[in-house]
């Protein structure tokens, strides 16, 4: 069986593509191929007709059903990985809808128990006050009530106990004067008021002392599953699990740094104070 690398693209659609055309190339039906691998033949049609992405352990499993070539086995996997990461540019979102972009991240919410949440520079949607929200859209033209009232809605997860959230803000996300001084020091009290919660863990990270890593975005990571990261022009979406997994180590990192529980709470009651005086 040949295959030329070349013919590979870079889409889930071009992905589906290959896989569906190593099979037929290698005389297997999808029956077939998907007792080899311990599949479900159903997941073998999701994944040739793209409505499935699949994991590269999937495709390792697959291309090794098929005793797919060492070089084109390393050539699919990079097809796989960029098939598992997708790029979200701002413009796009804007031209949609943003409430659109806030029905996703609804169901990655609803999809998930386990949240982190890395807070670089600004508060996110589930800690903001209304009026944080609303300043946080005001610099993009048009009417957002939709996406505002969406955003403030799915701040309901975090009364579902069965969910776990950690967030982790810079003190600079914290203190960053969106808002007029009153109303930051009432953003500062909810993030006081959230940080009771039974099934939320809300660390804070002072600019104090020596931290010998340097964070360059804000991200979040759904359980093990999903990692997006933001940047100013849009977010990128990682499923590839070695992905992932550097963004769980890169959490653990500053986690190491953060100030929770009561200490936690001691400081930002501080900062409340400093913005009401």
């Amino acid at each position: 069986m040949t295959f030329e690398p070349e013919e590979l693209g870079q889409s889930r659609a071009d992905l589906a593509e290959t896989l569906k055309t190593l099979r037929k190339r290698a005389g297997f039906t999808q029956t077939r191929l998907a007792q080899r691998c311990n599949m479900s033949q159903t997941k073998i049609s999701n994944i040739e007709g793209a409505k499935l992405t699949p994991t590269l352990v999937d495709v390792e499993l697959i291309l090794r059903a098929l005793d797919a070539p060492p070089d084109l086995v390393a050539h699919v996997a990079v097809l796989a990985r960029t098939a598992n990461t997708e790029w979200q540019d701002v413009w796009s979102q804007r031209r949609t809808g943003l409430e659109k972009k806030q029905n996703e991240l609804a169901g990655f919410e609803r999809s998930s128990t386990e949240f982190r949440y890395f807070l670089l520079s600004m508060v996110t949607g589930l800690l903001a006050t209304p009026e944080y929200v609303r300043a946080s859209l005001a610099h993009i033209p048009g009417d957002h009530s939709k996406a505002i009232a969406r955003k403030l809605e799915r701040q309901s997860v975090l009364y579902e106990t069965s969910k776990r959230f950690t967030f982790i803000l810079t003190e600079q996300a914290v203190r960053w004067p969106f808002l007029p001084a009153s109303a930051m020091a009432m953003q500062v009290d909810r993030l006081v008021s959230i940080s009771l919660l039974p099934n939320v863990r809300l660390g804070i990270i002072p600019l104090e002392g020596h931290m010998p890593s340097a964070p360059l975005n804000t991200f979040t990571i759904y359980d093990t599953r999903i990692a997006t990261v933001e940047t100013q022009t849009g977010a990128m979406v990682f499923r590839d699990h070695r992905d992932v997994s550097a963004y769980l180590d890169e959490f653990a990192v500053h986690e190491s740094y953060a100030l929770f529980g009561g200490e936690g709470r001691e400081r930002l009651s501080e900062w409340a104070d400093q913005f009401r005086s």
